[in-house]
């Protein structure tokens, strides 16, 4: 079973546990302050960053005595399998904003995939062959240059063809960051009404039968 929280931008935090003999808390690209949001009281055993930008990186502020990952390579970290994927931040083999890693986490029987600020218009066919099957994807929408818009994310929906979709990286009140809003992925994806929801649960045997879910998380 895994509990995923969203702290706005693209930091989650999970916590993952099989109730029996381990459990760990995974942080994902925890932001500075600075972009207008208020960072949570972050713990983990597992931080993941992304790229090295203030938005991301802000590790300084997560409790707990992390092992960190800021990069491609193999790790296995407390029973939970971690894969960095080299990618690029925008849609010019990284010229413009550099480098991006995705990561592929397995936990629980449950295979995650956070795809951090992805430019690129489309996933390599090397990256998605690494990716395989993904139960539940975390995928940018805010565009703006900033990462992928609406429009390009619901066409990497359909190259990976996750189980569940939870949104990041889009326009939040407090945000300083301009980015669109939620509501224009919504739309573009056919599901307009959707209701935010503080906190998704999540275990093999509650993933959607047939399709996929889209869930919005508040922060």
């Amino acid at each position: 079973m895994a509990k995923i929280y969203w702290a706005g931008q693209s930091c989650f935090q999970l916590e993952v546990s099989n109730s029996r003999d381990h459990s760990a808390d995974i942080v994902i690209d925890p932001y500075d302050e600075k972009i207008g949001l208020k960072l949570p009281n972050l713990s983990a055993d597992i931080l993941l960053i992304t790229h090295d930008h203030y938005d991301h990186n802000n590790s300084k502020d997560v409790k707990g005595e992390p092992f960190v990952i800021n990069g491609p390579g193999e790790y296995e970290v407390k029973g939970i399998f971690v894969r960095g994927i080299p990618s690029f931040h925008d849609d010019k083999e990284g010229k413009e904003k550099g480098q991006n890693t995705i990561y592929i986490f397995e936990a629980e029987d449950l295979r995650f995939c956070h795809l951090g600020d992805f430019g690129q218009k489309q996933l390599t066919d090397e990256q998605l062959e690494i990716i395989d099957s993904v139960d539940v994807l975390m995928i940018p929408v805010g565009g703006e240059g900033y990462t992928i818009d609406s429009t390009s994310a619901q066409k990497i929906i359909g190259q990976i063809e996750p189980r569940i979709v939870i949104p990041m990286h889009y326009a939040l009140p407090k945000n300083k960051i301009k980015l669109d809003e939620v509501s224009k992925f919504l739309k573009a994806m056919g599901k307009p009404s959707i209701k935010p929801q503080d906190k998704f649960t999540v275990k093999t045997s509650t993933l959607p039968k047939d399709g996929m879910e889209i869930i919005v998380l508040e922060p």
